[in-house]
């Protein structure tokens, strides 16, 4: 079975994600955001799950259990209220831990 790609954040940060067929889930402050993530990432469906920073950060034990395991990986991406630089350094990082060296940003 083929899995998707799910785009998780606030709603002004994500809604231009479902143009390119990503599935979104928006959120408010009403939301429980991990117990949300759990469910998107139990669910089986996807293997990337896209998360603004904001959410990157706030679900930071939800995260750890999904750590070891091969999908879905947990991507970080800068939402409308601000970049800081957490999806770059964790790319930097993974391609250092697979090649060896940081062979993209060069630091």
């Amino acid at each position: 079975m083929a899995k998707n790609i799910a785009v998780l954040g606030d709603a002004e940060s994500i809604k231009g994600f479902s143009a390119v067929g990503l599935d979104i889930y928006p959120f408010d402050e009403e939301t429980d955001v991990t117990a949300l993530l759990r469910r998107i990432a139990d669910s089986d469906r996807y293997a990337v799950i896209y998360v603004t920073e904001a959410v990157y950060f706030a679900t930071e034990k939800a995260r750890a259990r999904y750590a070891e395991r091969l999908t879905p990986a947990i991507i970080p991406i800068p939402g409308v209220s601000g970049n800081k630089g957490t999806g770059v350094r964790r790319l930097s990082s993974f391609v250092e831990k697979a090649v060896g060296s940081d062979i993209i940003f060069n630091n």
